[in-house]
């Protein structure tokens, strides 16, 4: 596979605490992300309640939440910790 056609997903997402996952990638990198920052407009702020932030599920490319609020995978790792 051409390294210019490789498609980055989040395989396995785990709740660790507040508004932080752990994310999981295809390629192998683990990533600590804290959404608390990207909770504070519009339709992103339901994610404050963390019954809501903690019922995401994967779609085929990263995390979901009620197909409603979700972000590119390349922006999460982008703004993830390494863990």
């Amino acid at each position: 596979m051409d390294a210019n056609s490789f498609i980055l997903k989040i395989v396995a997402a785990e709740y660790v605490r507040d508004m932080i996952l752990r994310l999981t990638f295809n390629d192998g990198c683990i990533k600590i992300c804290d959404f608390a920052p990207l909770a504070t407009k519009g339709v992103c702020t339901k994610l404050r309640n963390l019954d809501y932030f903690k019922n995401f599920k994967l779609d085929p490319f990263s995390v979901d939440w009620n197909n409603e609020i979700g972000f590119a995978p390349e922006y999460l790792y982008e703004i993830g910790q390494a863990a």
